[in-house]
């Protein structure tokens, strides 16, 4: 063995310490990164890890009142509990394995059971200050990067007692971050629906919630769009609320444990899904297909459970079996419940167990209506996904929740060849798929979901995406539509949002849906390149670069090399989430946007057609 060969000793051999951990592996502590544009984001279970301290707080019944702000990326966090023991402040920041909820007697059901949460934050922040106010002292700490830069106190206070956190994320770690009202908003209405009582205070605006999951279902939906009043069920540590939809096909579920908003389901959800289905068999007396039990439901559960288990490090699914103390397991518990709760609402409210009924008999009779086309369907998707050229498919799905970057899992959905050769050639093959389109996709706008099974084109887009029977099977977290910015490219948008909304309508309720953004030119000398999206980002461009730069306009995704797109869908991607406004119901949005040209539809087309020819003269 020669000598220039690396010995391996003891001194090859280091433990990092707790802040350099986190710093250098932070995905297991918050999944992915991201800029802010996804609402699973870093910066928001930052946010979350924070607010869950204060949950736990009011759980305990310390502090009804939460304030929260955030302001040129300081946030700060503000709960009325009872305040960190003064002497253990600095240790609860910043040590790890320190913490109240090890002792299950004082946080029996607590959300943030690991006790890394406020660590995490404290290593990826920039900023970190922590104050606890409690007996009339006040003490404080501040850090950066996990380190301890100043400390103060224990000192005499007026304060009411409670934690005041603040903290600005670090940019080396989240890139170009922006924090993006409406997820951090969905985020603390959860919060409310799940603490009736608790109010939140985000930007001077108050969110309250009198009626838990029931007033989530009204909230989140047009009411016209449901076939019932909802039914609100409570027990001990368990509450449940159900509706049908008129027009969505899909089935939507709102699942939580002890207030962590379980994404990905888990055994309570399987558990409520499977109750649902038995309770309204024994109570017709027939033996109706759970899928036409569970079609068009929306709903929402939660539950609360005794240290529970869950599948992923951010807890978005949950594994444990078990209740905890003397109750059963979990399916037991809400088996039990949905049959007892259920069967009673459904005897005490006939005009409600009526129109049940009737959505349940039109499901199975549009269910036997497909089944011939279904079979042919999945024979034909099945055989092209053994050569299917329009998937390529990437190594990590959302349902690997044991790998840390499952929530990184990516379908980019392109136009052509070129684009689609270009992204594929480009793209990270462990979290990124491509899926290409043959043309413009129909307009299935007013069309039955028989349409999705006899047009090759949705039935392979919905094979990829497995989500045929239900969401909890979505093999991408993030669903990005890859289009050219022009006319025909905007078209072929909206075709394929008014495919989603009219059959999958939750994948965008629940934020998986995205417009790539990519570039409209480039800036550039000998020694500098910039890729700018806007006409103001290029004037900013041409400043910087002085002289006489050169300036490319593309026109097309077909334009821009591989070498370039990997700019464009890596760590500098920049998505816009598609979002539903809740005031208009789905049939309304559809009708407007996809239907015939009403005045009003020609109105808004002449009034915001302006803004994309001034765009164009600007070029």
């Amino acid at each position: 063995m020669s000598e220039n060969t690396t010995q391996y000793t003891e001194d090859n051999i280091r433990s990092l310490d707790w802040k350099e951990h986190i710093r250098m592996r932070p995905g297991m502590y918050i999944g992915k990164l991201g800029d802010g544009s996804s609402a699973d984001d870093g910066i928001y279970i930052l946010l979350k890890e924070v607010v869950d301290n204060c949950i736990d707080e009011f759980v305990m019944g310390s502090g009804k009142t939460i304030e929260i702000s955030i302001k040129d990326n300081l946030v700060t966090v503000r709960d009325f509990g009872r305040g960190i023991p003064l002497g253990k402040v600095v240790d609860v920041v910043s040590k790890m394995n320190t913490g109240g909820k090890y002792d299950s007697r004082a946080f029996k059901k607590s959300v943030g059971l690991n006790g890394v949460g406020t660590k995490a934050v404290n290593a990826l922040s920039t900023f970190f200050k922590v104050e606890s106010s409690r007996d009339n002292k006040l003490k404080t700490a501040e850090f950066h990067q996990g380190n301890l830069v100043t400390e103060e106190g224990p000192l005499d206070t007026s304060k009411r007692k409670g934690t005041k956190v603040s903290f600005i994320p670090d940019e080396i770690i989240f890139k170009k971050y922006k924090f993006r009202n409406e997820y951090i908003e969905r985020m603390l209405k959860n919060y409310v629906y799940l603490n009736p009582g608790l109010t939140i205070v985000f930007n001077g605006e108050k969110f309250y919630s009198e009626n838990g999951l029931k007033d989530l279902l009204e909230d989140n939906n047009n009411m016209d769009d449901m076939l019932y009043p909802v039914i609100h069920l409570k027990g001990d540590d368990i509450e449940v609320a159900i509706t049908h939809s008129k027009t969505q096909y899909s089935e939507e579920y709102h699942s939580f444990v002890n207030g962590q908003h379980t994404t990905q389901g888990g055994t309570h959800q399987a558990a409520f899904r499977e109750a649902l289905a038995k309770t309204i068999r024994d109570f017709y007396g027939k033996n109706y297909d759970a899928s036409d039990i569970r079609k068009s439901i929306i709903s929402a559960i939660a539950i609360k459970v005794m240290e529970p288990v869950f599948e992923s490090q951010t807890k978005t699914k949950l594994g444990s079996t078990d209740m905890g103390g003397d109750f059963p397991t979990v399916r037991t518990y809400i088996n039990d419940f949905i049959g007892t709760k259920l069967d009673n609402y459904l005897h005490k409210n006939p005009e409600t167990a009526e129109k049940l009924q009737r959505k349940i008999m039109q499901a199975e009779k549009e269910r036997k209506e497909l089944s011939g086309i279904r079979k042919l369907a999945k024979d034909r998707a099945k055989k092209s996904s053994l050569h299917n050229k329009k998937l390529r498919d990437c190594r990590v799905h959302l349902g690997d929740t044991k790998n840390d970057r499952y929530l990184e899992s990516t379908l980019f959905i392109t136009e052509g060849d070129s684009a689609s050769g270009s992204i594929t050639k480009s793209r990270d093959v462990n979290t990124q798929a491509v899926f290409s389109l043959r043309g413009k996709p129909l307009n299935s706008y007013g069309m039955s979901k028989k349409i999705v099974y006899e047009n090759e084109e949705f039935n392979l887009l919905q094979a990829a995406l497995n989500i045929e029977d239900s969401m909890e099977d979505l093999r991408y977290n993030n669903i990005v539509i890859a289009t050219d910015a022009d006319v025909d490219g905007m078209h072929i948008r909206l075709l394929l949002i008014t495919f989603f909304l009219q059959f999958f309508p939750e994948l965008i309720k629940e934020n998986h849906l995205y417009i790539l953004q990519t570039p409209l030119f480039r800036v550039r000398n000998k020694k500098q390149t910039f890729y700018c999206y806007s006409p103001e980002e290029k004037q900013a461009a041409i400043e910087a670069l002085s002289g006489k730069p050169e300036i490319t306009r593309f026109k097309g995704l077909g334009e821009i090399s591989p070498d370039e797109f990997q700019h464009f869908i890596g760590d500098d991607i920049r998505l816009e989430p598609v979002m539903l406004d809740k005031n208009m119901s789905i049939e309304n949005l559809l009708e407007f946007y996809m239907g015939k040209n009403t005045p009003d539809r020609q109105k808004f087309i002449i009034e915001n057609l302006k803004v994309e020819l001034d765009l164009v003269e600007d070029n």
